[in-house]
């Protein structure tokens, strides 16, 4: 059974990045299935820090926008959500190429969301796992 309680389509989340830090550092959203959502980031001058690998506040800003934007997709239309706390955990370095990331939940509440991100390289190896907790806000009637 699906999490999400709103359409989207991966051409549709792409062009919510358009002219953001989203777009400036190339990440895109490639896949979704009924409890997950994952994009590509690009290792590069975007993306490196001064020693030439990847900087772990690039990492971060993937693994936020995935799990951001997920748990707002996984809360009814009344509702929407707003980051609380991340944090990282970077693993393994790397110097080019692309990275995945994939936000999964771990707990679905009424006030609070948890996301798990796990951020792999081209051959699947764990390069950062993050935690995102969201909390779940009501629209305010005008």
């Amino acid at each position: 059974m699906s999490i999400w309680k709103r359409e989207f389509s991966l051409e549709s989340l792409n062009a919510t990045s358009k002219q953001t830090l989203i777009e400036h550092l190339g990440i895109v959203y490639t896949a979704f299935d009924d409890c997950s959502l994952s994009a590509t980031m690009p290792v590069d001058h975007r993306t490196h820090q001064p020693l030439g690998m990847l900087h772990g506040g690039a990492s971060v800003v993937l693994a936020e926008t995935l799990g951001s934007l997920a748990a707002n997709f996984a809360v009814d239309t009344d509702k929407y959500c707003v980051s609380l706390d991340i944090n990282a955990n970077h693993i393994r370095a790397i110097r080019e190429g692309i990275v995945t990331g994939c936000a999964t939940p771990i707990h679905i509440g009424a006030t609070t969301r948890v996301w798990q991100i796990e951020i792999k390289d081209e051959r699947q190896r764990l390069i950062c796992t993050s935690r995102l907790t969201m909390a779940v806000m009501s629209n305010k009637k005008k």
